[in-house]
C-alpha cells in the first residue's frame, strides 16, 4: 500500500435543493456524518482525482461504532489500516482485532462487517479499488441516516433500499444469498421503489449531510 497523505481540511458539500437528484461529486476533503452507525467519514483521494482506480477514505467511528450491514463487494478489495484504537472484524468465517499499524485486506466477493471493539474512538483509512460508485453509494446511505430515514441499524426502507441496491449491484451485494436470487428480487422490488418516487441517489432537501470541521 502506498504511504498514505495527511488528513485533508473538512469542506461542505454543496447544499442541493431538490431531495432526489445525482449525487454531488465527492470532493479530497469532503466529510460525511452517519448519526446511525456513528460514523465520521472523510474522502481523502477521490475516484476523480485517481481516475476511478480507487478511493482513500479516513473514517472515525465512535465507541459502538458499526458498519450497517455485513456486505459483499463482487469487484472491489479493501485495505484497511488502523490508526487508533481497536477494529474488530469478521472476514469470511474469521473473527479479528486489528491495532494501530496493523493492515487489514479484504479481497472481492468475500462477506465482511467491521466494528469498533475498543472502548475508545476508533480511527483507521480504507483504500477500496477499484473506486466504481463507492462515493455516491456512501453519500446516499448516510445522507439517508442524517434525515432520520433508515431503521436502527442504518437501513433504508425497503422499497427505496431495493432501488439503492439495484443500482449499485455491482458495488455492493449481500452474503449467503444467491446472486441470482438477489437479483431476480430486485427485479420486483426496484420498480415498485421508483413507482413511489425513490431513485438510487439521495441527497438532503434541508442542510447538508456533510459535517463541519
Amino acid at each position: 500500500m502506498q504511504p498514505l497523505p495527511p488528513v485533508a481540511q473538512d469542506h461542505r458539500i454543496e447544499t442541493v435543493p431538490k431531495r432526489f437528484k445525482e449525487a454531488a461529486m465527492i470532493k479530497a476533503g469532503d466529510t460525511l456524518m452517519n448519526p446511525v452507525t456513528k460514523e465520521r467519514m472523510t474522502f481523502l483521494k477521490t475516484s476523480a482525482e485517481t481516475n476511478g482506480d480507487y478511493v482513500l477514505i479516513e473514517l472515525r467511528a465512535a465507541p459502538c461504532g458499526v458498519v450497517a450491514a455485513a456486505h459483499v463487494h463482487p469487484s472491489q478489495t479493501e485495505t484497511f489500516e488502523v490508526l487508533r484504537g481497536t477494529l474488530g472484524a469478521k472476514i469470511g468465517r474469521k473473527t479479528v482485532e486489528a491495532r494501530a499499524e496493523d493492515v487489514l485486506v479484504v479481497e472481492r466477493r468475500v462477506a465482511h462487517k467491521w466494528w469498533n471493539a475498543g472502548n475508545d474512538g476508533l480511527v483507521f483509512r480504507c483504500e477500496v479499488r477499484p473506486a466504481l460508485q463507492f462515493e455516491q453509494l456512501i453519500e446516499t446511505i448516510f445522507s439517508l441516516a442524517a434525515d432520520g430515514k433508515t431503521n436502527k441499524k442504518g437501513m433504508p426502507k425497503p422499497m427505496q433500499l431495493a432501488v439503492i441496491a439495484n443500482h449499485h449491484f455491482e458495488d455492493v451485494q449481500l452474503p449467503v444469498v444467491p446472486r441470482w436470487m438477489q437479483k431476480a428480487a430486485l427485479a420486483l422490488g426496484a420498480p415498485i421503489g421508483r413507482s413511489l418516487g425513490f431513485q438510487p441517489h439521495y441527497v438532503p432537501a434541508g442542510e447538508t449531510a456533510a459535517a463541519t470541521a
